[in-house]
């Protein structure tokens, strides 16, 4: 690929990429954008992401065909390979020559997968925010051969920023989480605050004692306080 084109679309792919950071996006649409633009910006002929649930275990989630999706998943099975690799090293993993026997010895048939599908070169790059490792991005070659340093910068490159937009991906989802919970119980505790007014009134006793019925109701019959204080509310349940 020219130099000039190259760096064209190389800078179109990181300002995509970027653009998740401030705006709502679709993971597993950033994560095929990935992977598409890694094989044609690197001449990789397939390429692939698997990341790691929050147990560590590693799911295929995106590539750009299905072999490079059967070797990823060959290689999950095994629980061998360089994709797996580098996500446990946290560091990049290069196989310049897959029939080399040092790779067979290193990953029992590997090499037989990955020469059948076509591949003669693998590089594993890990999805990384400095301790933080959530999966790896691999590129398959036909050819054989080490990969120049600058390729490999630019594949950890483009992996870095993946890693900071899926990581803050997450950061909002457990922080809009952590809002609704704490909303539910603000407004779980009003409608308490209700119940016990209502069983006071009734009963002619005071707040303490209206919460240590509505309490003791829903600790016998196994229920949410706030499920007993709604009943209690709307007359449906008298205590």
């Amino acid at each position: 690929m020219d130099r000039q084109p190259r760096e064209r679309q190389l800078v179109s792919t990181f300002v995509t990429l970027a653009d998740t950071l401030v705006v709502g996006f679709d993971v597993v649409d950033l994560l095929q954008t990935l992977v598409d633009s890694c094989a044609a910006l690197l001449d990789a002929a397939e390429a692939g992401i698997m990341l790691a649930d929050e147990s560590g275990e590693l799911s295929v989630v995106a590539s750009t065909s299905e072999a490079s999706r059967l070797i990823d998943l060959m290689q999950l099975r095994s629980g061998l390979g360089p994709c797996v690799d580098s996500y446990t090293s946290g560091g990049p993993v290069s196989v310049p020559d897959v029939t080399d026997e040092v790779v067979e010895q290193s990953w029992p048939g590997f090499s037989e997968t990955a020469t059948a599908l076509g591949f003669s070169a693998v590089h594993g790059f890990p999805l990384r925010l400095r301790r933080d490792v959530i999966g790896t991005l691999t590129l398959f070659h036909t050819a054989a051969g080490e990969m120049v340093a600058e390729d490999a910068s630019v594949a950890q490159g483009l992996a870095d920023v993946a890693t900071i937009a899926i990581l803050q991906e997450r950061a909002l989802r457990e922080e809009s989480h952590a809002r609704q919970q704490l909303q539910g119980a603000l407004d779980s505790r009003v409608v308490i605050e209700q119940a016990k007014g209502v069983i006071a009134q009734l009963n002619g006793c005071d707040m303490d004692t209206a919460f240590g019925v509505l309490r003791e109701h829903a600790r016998s019959h196994r229920m949410h306080l706030r499920d007993v204080a709604e009943q209690v509310v709307t007359r449906r349940l008298a205590l």
